[in-house]
């Protein structure tokens, strides 16, 4: 197995053994559609019309909950100070605990999306594009939530800050993956919408490995 696989593999396997972090992401993100009919309405029209900000507001607060435990534990163990020693490039590291992030906060909400899609009275259409739009989104929340992360992991009380720093950045990701999945826009508009969030995705998962482990470095030092 290859150094990246290896880091990939223990990123896992650490969360495996502390499951009921993914469950609690996937309830947080449940709930979400539990509570909120409550609070507007049973009303399905309107619904269905706030159904796709919901989504994506859902996915980006549940997100938020396993943020700080991305680097966390390891900077308090010491654990980062030994993989900068590693002959893998510590960005390359950066990016395979960035993938298992994914893996394991992001993928498990798109699965359980279909639940929150029948709370919230959406069609089988807007369920798909709502499926297809956090695929090619939430990698670019986990992007940007890595270089939050590494930049707050040396502060004491930096879970409590890091999401301040990120919803500036995050709101280009909301805006375009509520685009893509709302009916009240064209198929046009919401082609666009996707295609701009597939570009912000890319270029925040292209750049966020070195921006976070420069960070990291810059704070240990």
């Amino acid at each position: 197995m290859s150094a990246f696989g290896t880091v990939l593999g223990r990123e896992l396997k650490l969360a495996a053994r502390g499951g009921g972090d993914v469950l609690t992401l996937v309830l947080f993100f449940v709930m979400v559609g539990v509570i909120v009919p409550f609070a507007i309405g049973p009303d399905k029209t309107t619904l269905s019309r706030l159904a796709p900000a919901i989504v994506w507001i859902a996915a980006f607060l549940s997100m938020l909950l396993g943020l700080d435990r991305l680097f966390r534990a390891d900077h308090e163990d010491g654990t980062l100070i030994l993989l900068r020693q590693a002959d893998l490039p510590f960005s390359a590291i950066i990016g395979a605990k960035v993938i298992a992030h994914w893996l394991l906060t992001a993928l498990p909400l798109i699965i359980a999306s279909p639940l929150l899609a029948i709370m919230l009275a959406m069609d089988v259409a807007t369920l798909g594009r709502a499926v297809v739009s956090l695929l090619i989104g939430t990698p670019a929340l986990v992007a940007l939530g890595a270089i939050g992360a590494a930049v707050t992991v040396s502060i004491r009380g930096g879970g409590l800050i890091a999401p301040v720093l990120i919803l500036p950045m995050a709101i280009p990701v909301l805006i375009f993956g509520v685009g893509a999945i709302s009916t009240g826009v064209g198929a046009d508009q919401s082609g666009a919408a996707l295609l701009f969030l597939a570009a912000i995705s890319l270029m925040a998962v292209a750049l966020a490995p070195f921006v976070a482990a420069l960070a990291i470095k810059w704070g240990e030092d």
